[in-house]
């Protein structure tokens, strides 16, 4: 693909977990503690602070947006200018929590960093974490090297989850009770860490690639069908958004970890695509 990116919005800390909802892109600028909105003229609005360091977005299906808190492993509902604890994942994760699905039934999956990789400890697998509306949570899937950005199906019959340090995205079947089953490589990407990622109408997997400078268009087997440039700059996270959900918003940094908190190069681009944006989120 010969299009280019072009900024939206520049000048955060480290954004993660685009979405896009009413009209605006809903996002999380973790380092500085803030879930955002940012319209297609660049206008933005802080939704809530989370002083625990927010990441992936969702909604349950009455409108409540949940947030992934990363330092207490807690799942938030934000709830007006109140948050309130909807689980405590911290008996069933390692590590920082990260990603999040919400799919058309409330049910969220959300991912952790399995190891403190920022302490340089050693990496291992942990699990994926499903947090039913009633806040009862189950692990649902083990052996995942730091499950990352994670999407499902229109039908809600597939879920597919990135492993970020594996270089794989692993797809399951999605039982009627939200449990997890027939897991399968759905593509291995030679030479990416995917992180986040985002679902189109064709059943093509868009996936970012921290260690690389672009983002990938991935078909199930791993066909790269379209690359998209990011220059200098690294990808974290994309979303397919705006009214006929063609428009592609990619988070890129200059890097990553905590030293970006000292810093504010992160950015949210956009370029136009062919295919629109399916499933949750």
């Amino acid at each position: 693909m010969s299009a280019k990116l072009e900024v939206l919005l520049d000048g955060l800390k480290f954004g993660e977990g685009p979405r896009w909802r009413d009209g605006k892109l809903w996002f999380s600028d973790f380092y500085a503690y803030k879930v955002m909105t940012v319209d297609l003229r660049g206008r933005t609005e802080v939704v809530a602070e989370v002083p625990t360091r927010p990441s992936g977005l969702g909604w349950t299906p009455d409108g409540t947006l949940l947030v992934v808190s990363m330092l207490d492993h807690r799942l938030l509902a934000i709830e007006g200018k109140r948050q309130r604890v909807v689980a405590d994942l911290t008996p069933l994760v390692g590590g920082l929590c990260n990603d999040m699905v919400v799919d058309g039934k409330g049910r969220a999956y959300v991912g952790n960093f399995g190891f403190d990789r920022h302490r340089n400890e050693a990496p291992r697998t942990t699990v994926l974490v499903r947090v039913d509306p009633d806040g009862r949570m189950t692990a649902v899937a083990d052996e995942l090297m730091f499950p990352n950005g994670t999407v499902i199906s229109p039908d809600g019959k597939t879920l597919i989850v990135a492993e970020t340090f594996a270089g794989r995205l692993t797809a399951f079947d999605v039982a009627a009770d939200g449990s997890l089953g027939n897991r399968r490589i759905f593509a291995e990407i030679e030479d990416c860490w995917p992180d986040g990622i985002c679902l189109d109408a064709e059943g093509a997997v868009w996936v970012t690639n921290p260690r690389g400078h672009a983002v990938l268009r991935v078909f199930e087997g791993g066909r790269i069908a379209e690359t998209v440039s990011t220059g200098e700059r690294h990808s974290y996270a994309c979303m397919l958004g705006g009214a006929d959900r063609r428009t592609l918003f990619v988070i890129t940094n200059s890097n990553s970890g905590p030293a970006m908190e000292q810093k504010n190069d992160g950015r949210i681009e956009t370029v136009r695509v062919a295919v629109p944006g399916a499933g949750w989120p």
